[in-house]
């Protein structure tokens, strides 16, 4: 009855619909990918990969492919910051707008690093496949229904016309900003809306280097003609990226930006009049502030742009797709593998959505302050970047715990409480060191000392009964698995004989800072079943 039998459905094969592949397949689920583009992106955008997106890809067992691909030592440049010149050749003076905390020994195992969509993407595809997901370029998404059991979808080939049919148990729109999905669900979005225009300039010249001074940074502002363009190289100089703002409002357009004007504000830019300069690409877009209204409707999902869009200030856009990705995908398969209930797809909505949202709102607060409207109030919202990216805090029936905290603190918390991303700890395991980070990623994982023996037999038992999978683990310093840098129970905030439920994506569902009682079976399958969905 129909051409193509899926599991998941994505459509969208930038890096969150790839992700989601990836992702999906790592977990034993098949997915089928549509793409209109004929291909991956040709541009470097979204240079920057965070600590946390690192420890995705770790967890994947990709990250060794994605570090292949960084083009020496990226970190100095992170370490520069955010600075501000009148033109590049004035280097010397450039003011520091910010300098963010991103990752740290003692936070995360990965270090954040820069690389292209363009390059990071293919390998994104090679894995997706070699994973057994089918993608299709040159091919869109015609239009979708869906009903209590799944998804019928027609899609259609760019090159013949040929359309096919596809019946998914569910679907994914990772089509970006403009998805085509959101829109046929009808699902609204909330926000500032579009704040600001800007051209992408991608443009070779050799000498600019020599302007720089070597001088290292993530962005770096320069003033053209009283309006700011920025500058990044986190992707390399081959070729550089820079972004002026234009404004419709005044009648610009962005075909009013020929390559000999380009060239001019570049020159103009770097403070020297005869800078060799070749455009290789302009892009336009638009730095907007809009969160969908809900990710989820039914078996359909939003994920990345789709679902909330937010100003590139901070780099927080492709990282925080990769994250919906990783958090939809592990409730997708515990739910197609039979182990979890409907409700933990709803933990999607829930979880991400208020991150989302808080995303949207630091992005907005870094580029108010870039661009010069920053008022006292949005300094002091202002959270550092290691916090949004992660010390991000989820609040769902998901997680068991008698208090939530906001989505974001002032200050970097990962103390193992339920909704915080569990401590990083390096371990001896079976003579290797490795992190506690990787022993989460198929099964939820109950942690304990020796003295922990209750919970640990209480937790095997609940999780047979209810056929959820788990392992148990014990830490110490004779232990099965032996702390090397520091002490776990501190780290995670047990005493002797307490136990912490981690899910498969690497936060803390649960956590007793004690020894466990006579109860301790009824609590742990309760714990269990609510954070599976199963009650």
């Amino acid at each position: 009855m129909y051409d193509v039998n899926i599991p998941v459905l994505i459509v969208g094969a930038g890096p969150v619909g790839l992700s989601t592949a990836l992702f999906s397949g790592r977990h034993g689920i098949r997915t089928m990918v549509l793409e209109k583009r004929d291909g991956t992106s040709l541009l470097p955008r979204a240079p920057g990969l965070q600590a946390r997106t690192l420890e995705l890809f770790r967890a994947a067992g990709v990250s060794a492919d994605i570090r292949a691909l960084e083009m020496g030592d990226s970190h100095p440049y992170f370490e520069g910051g955010i600075i501000q010149v009148d033109t590049f050749s004035g280097i010397d003076d450039a003011v520091v707008l910010e300098s963010p905390s991103l990752d740290g020994p003692t936070v995360s195992p990965e270090r954040v690093m820069g690389c292209g969509q363009d390059r990071y993407e293919k390998v994104l595809v090679e894995k997706a496949r070699e994973f057994g997901a089918d993608v299709r370029f040159g091919t869109r998404l015609v239009e979708f229904t869906q009903d209590a059991d799944g998804v019928t979808a027609v899609a259609e080939e760019n090159a013949t016309g040929r359309r096919f049919t596809i019946r998914a148990g569910y679907l994914v729109g990772a089509d970006g900003a403009n998805s085509s999905v959101r829109r046929h669900l009808g699902v609204e979005r909330e926000g500032r809306g579009t704040v600001f225009n800007a051209l992408s300039i991608y443009f070779k010249a050799p000498e600019l280097e020599t302007v720089l001074k070597g001088r290292k940074f993530i962005l770096c502002y320069a003033n053209v003609d009283g309006t700011l363009m920025g500058l990044s190289r986190l992707h390399g100089c081959d070729p550089y990226l820079a972004a002026p703002i234009y404004h419709p409002e005044r009648g610009e357009k962005p075909e009013d930006f020929t390559d000999e004007r380009c060239v001019e504000i570049v020159r103009t830019a770097a403070g020297k009049a005869d800078l060799a300069v070749e455009i290789v690409d302009k892009v336009p877009w638009q730095g907007a502030q809009l969160v969908a209204e809900r990710f989820r409707t039914q078996r359909v999902f939003l994920a990345g742009d789709a679902a909330h869009l937010h100003p590139p200030a901070g780099g927080f856009g492709a990282n925080t797709g990769i994250h919906d990705a990783h958090n939809l995908a592990w409730k997708l398969a515990a739910v197609l593998k039979g182990w979890a209930g409907d409700p933990l797809l709803d933990s999607y909505h829930d979880e991400r959505h208020a991150v989302g949202s808080a995303m949207a709102a630091q992005a907005m607060v870094r580029n108010r302050i870039r661009h010069g409207h920053a008022t006292e109030q949005d300094r002091a919202d202002m959270v550092d970047d290691i916090i949004i990216t992660l010390g991000y805090r989820y609040a769902s029936p998901s997680i068991v715990s008698d208090t939530t905290g906001p989505v974001l603190t002032p200050e970097l918390t990962l103390t193992g409480e339920p909704g915080t991303r569990a401590p990083h700890v390096w371990i001896e395991r079976d003579g290797g060191i490795v992190s506690t980070i990787d022993l989460f990623w198929d099964a939820y994982v109950l942690l304990t000392d020796d003295a922990g023996s209750p919970w640990a037999e209480a937790a095997v038992a609940a999780a047979e009964r209810l056929g959820v999978p788990l392992r148990v683990h014990r830490v110490g310093p004779e232990s099965e698995l032996r702390p090397k840098d520091r002490d776990w129970a501190e780290a995670y905030g047990v005493g002797a004989g307490g136990a912490v439920l981690v899910r498969p994506d690497a936060f803390v569902a649960w956590r007793a800072t004690g020894p466990g009682g006579a109860d301790a079976g009824q609590v742990l399958a309760d714990v269990l079943s609510r954070s599976a969905g199963l009650r």
